[in-house]
């Protein structure tokens, strides 16, 4: 019979950016449990709802994590512009669609890097961060922000684009980041190794991906068809896309997921360049929030959930969050079980875990 061990896996690791902590319960090298331990860099950010005013909270949110930051705040405001029942203006809801769109393109790029740097392909890596660069320049021209934005508001947005510059010169930007993204992306897709390191390793099925509750590009690569984007929310409404799903349920389809969602998103941004109609880039906010309303957005990472609750007070009676990373933990433990040890960074990383996230 062979010899049961519990070795630790985190809170910090050489592969892993985030403080992601497992039990890893072995037999020999085989994974037979894994069990999850996290509250490391927990911050009590939902508590701040009930000291701070509502409009303020869209800050606390975009900090739950710096690479999704816009979206935290989209989701947010447009939990408590539904409560209040404001209208945002149609501009306002294209930028916050570019922007999150633009922030769909970094968070993959990033995490091609880390998983490139994960399997040993530091040039890799240092390419893929080279590209990285150019979507912050973006950021950085249009929100004077490269990781937190604060560019969202309740009622809309808090700064605008100029037509003349998204049509001109930020279309040739983007067509430049297409173009070297482009070559990333054939080395991710058709590669030998990086192919052979992936495939066959963390695999979750169609059935367990649906059981489990998984988002994102976890379970679209498992074969299911869900994005939240498809609920039309904002400027989706508008927009023209379907979402990208593969079959063969391991650590390869997730990350052909994420190299087909980056020329996703190029597309979905030239759409708003070219659809983006005149006019204001906010709405007035009076009075204050009282009802409570659930606003389900899609993070790079997945579906985010927020859950808003006015008393009718400056402060919000209840702010809750149900991030992807928190989704996507039940089939991280069911993928690593029976797998190698070896296997285990590559299939915690294939999740693109966000532990800041999870942990709020």
């Amino acid at each position: 019979m062979a010899k049961r061990t519990v070795i630790p896996f985190g809170p910090h690791h050489p592969v892993l950016p985030e403080p992601v902590h497992l039990d890893l319960v072995l037999e020999d090298e085989t994974v037979v449990e894994a069990i999850p331990n996290v509250g490391f860099i927990h911050r009590g950010l939902e508590m701040l709802c009930k000291k701070k005013p509502f409009q303020d909270i869209v800050l606390v949110a975009e900090r739950i994590c710096g690479i999704c930051s816009m979206i935290h705040g989209v989701g947010f405001s447009q939990g408590v512009e539904k409560v209040m029942d404001i209208d945002v203006p149609p501009r306002a809801e294209y930028l916050r669609a570019f922007w999150g769109e633009l922030s769909r393109v970094h968070s993959h790029i990033l995490w091609l890097g880390l998983a490139a740097d994960a399997i040993g392909f530091e040039s890799l890596f240092m390419h893929s961060w080279r590209v990285r660069e150019m979507v912050l320049d973006i950021f950085e021209e249009t929100t004077g922000g490269r990781v937190i934005f604060d560019v969202c508001k309740i009622g809309g947005v808090r700064k605008d684009i100029e037509n003349e510059i998204l049509k001109n010169r930020f279309s040739q930007q983007i067509d430049k980041i297409e173009e070297e993204y482009s070559k990333l992306a054939k080395v991710f897709t058709e590669d030998y190794t990086v192919c052979h390191r992936w495939s066959n390793v963390g695999v979750l099925t169609k059935e367990d991906a649906h059981k489990l509750g998984a988002v994102g590009p976890t379970v679209r690569g498992s074969g299911i068809s869900q994005d939240m984007r498809t609920l039309k929310y904002g400027a989706y409404e508008h927009l023209d896309f379907e979402p990208v799903v593969e079959n063969s349920c391991d650590c390869y389809a997730r990350t052909v997921v994420r190299v087909k969602e980056v020329f996703q998103s190029i597309d979905l941004m030239r759409q708003v360049i070219s659809k983006i109609p005149d006019g204001e880039v906010e709405t007035k906010v009076k009075g204050t929030p009282k009802g409570e309303y659930f606003s389900r957005v899609e993070q790079p990472r997945g579906e985010v959930v927020y859950y808003v609750k006015g008393d009718g007070t400056k402060n919000l009676d209840r702010f809750r969050v149900r991030t992807p990373t928190f989704a996507n933990i039940p089939p991280l433990l069911q993928m690593l079980g029976g797998c190698d040890l070896a296997d285990v960074p590559a299939i915690v990383i294939s999740i693109d875990p966000c532990i800041s996230c999870t942990e709020r």
